[in-house]
């Protein structure tokens, strides 16, 4: 059996190799300047397959795991991080319809066959004033005759706005006993507005405008799930929750390790004129980033179990949502600390705004924003310990 950590390295090298990172992590100032969408490396991802990662090899996808999945993503974070968080959100359909399927439910593999076509996925889930997030939804979804729906609210956050296709969404459904409907719609159903307001701190490149739904149109054929309101257990929102707080935690863990890479590099550049020599040699800049790194190493660690138990189909049961969601607060917190400490080390020109730091500071800072919050997380994991 191939050893694992050597597999990665291939994956790494036919998906993201070097000089398409370096290619990426140049661009990714020019986006950020621009507040612009991430048009050519979208191009150059796609030639490659990486659309198809989670897409069966039968469809011309490579088939790869969620652990495997996760490593490209975190390297990919490294060099362009809005890029990878706003890829995410269709690697998360794409991941969601593999997981479910690996449990034995193939409702949704029609998804694989239009990933595999070409059409871009998106996450329209989030909403404003919505802190049940896939528990609950503001917007109203209104039985059809034919078994279908038509949508009207408002989702936020919702990444890849540019080029988006197909956008996987819920909505409440109040004409009898409520049930939340959970489905895909296309991007010419009509009545889809895009906000053009995306003037945001940091992750810009994602372009993960509001959109606006009126009276769109999901078809019979696309509803997934009809489900009551709040903590239902479904393979469904299992899948979404599991993909999405896992793989955002892989792009704030390669945010992380570029931001300690940067810091050590800065620590080597600078002289400190009081101690005569680098300030990489310097014990108080040395034991800050020692910390940093030891606060990160188990970042990755706890995502790598974690993916690996989701692929080989582990049953924590009511433990899951615990693993899931500090995975993915564990490593944007990490990515906020290590940015922070490697702006310390980088001196006063990690300040300047055309710096790399710079921009990995800002991006790191999206964190805070992907549900849940630490706040809403917390009376979860209070639960666990003292309620009966």
């Amino acid at each position: 059996m191939i050893d694992r950590e050597a597999r990665h390295a291939q994956l790494a090298e036919r998906y993201l190799p070097d000089d398409l990172l370096e290619r990426f992590r140049q661009r990714a100032a020019v986006y950020d300047r621009e507040n612009s969408f991430f048009d050519e490396d979208l191009a150059e991802l796609r030639e490659r397959g990486y659309l198809l990662l989670f897409v069966p090899a039968a469809l011309g996808g490579a088939g790869l795991s969620l652990s495997e999945v996760s490593r490209l993503q975190q390297r990919l974070a490294g060099a362009a991080p809005a890029t990878a968080l706003a890829v995410n959100m269709h690697l998360m359909c794409t991941g969601v319809v593999k997981a479910m399927v690996d449990r034995g439910d193939a409702s949704l593999s029609y998804v694989f066959d239009e990933a595999a076509a070409g059409e871009i996925f998106a996450f329209g889930i989030s909403e404003p004033s919505n802190d049940w997030v896939l528990q609950g939804s503001n917007t109203v979804a209104v039985p059809q005759d034919d078994g279908g729906y038509l949508l009207s609210g408002v989702k936020i956050f919702t990444s890849l706005s540019p080029v988006w296709t197909r956008l996987i969404v819920h909505g409440l459904d109040s004409s009898g006993d409520p049930r939340l409907v959970y489905g895909f719609i296309e991007r010419d159903a009509g009545g889809i507005t895009v906000s053009d307001d995306w003037d945001v701190l940091g992750m810009r490149a994602s372009q993960s405008r509001a959109t606006i739904l009126k009276d769109v149109r999901m078809r019979p054929d696309r509803v997934a799930r009809r489900l009551a309101p709040g903590r239902v257990p479904d393979l469904l929102t299992f899948a979404i929750t599991s993909n999405f707080q896992l793989l955002i935690g892989a792009v704030y863990a390669g945010v992380a390790r570029r931001a300690l890479e940067l810091g050590a590099a800065g620590l080597k550049r600078r002289k400190s004129a009081k101690a005569g020599a680098s300030f990489a040699e310097v014990p108080e800049a040395r034991v800050r980033l020692a910390d940093a790194l030891m606060d990160f190493m188990a970042v990755p660690a706890q995502l790598d179990a974690y993916c690996r138990d989701f692929d080989e189909l582990a049953d924590h049961g009511a433990g899951w949502p615990l693993r899931l969601v500090s995975a993915r607060i564990n490593a944007s917190a990490a990515a906020r600390r290590a940015a922070e400490v490697a702006l310390v080390c980088s001196g006063g020109s990690g300040f300047g705004n055309a710096g790399e730091l710079s921009r990995l500071f800002r991006d790191a800072q999206a964190g805070l924003f992907h549900p849940p919050s630490v706040d809403a997380a917390r009376p979860m994991y209070a639960a666990a310990l003292l309620d009966d």
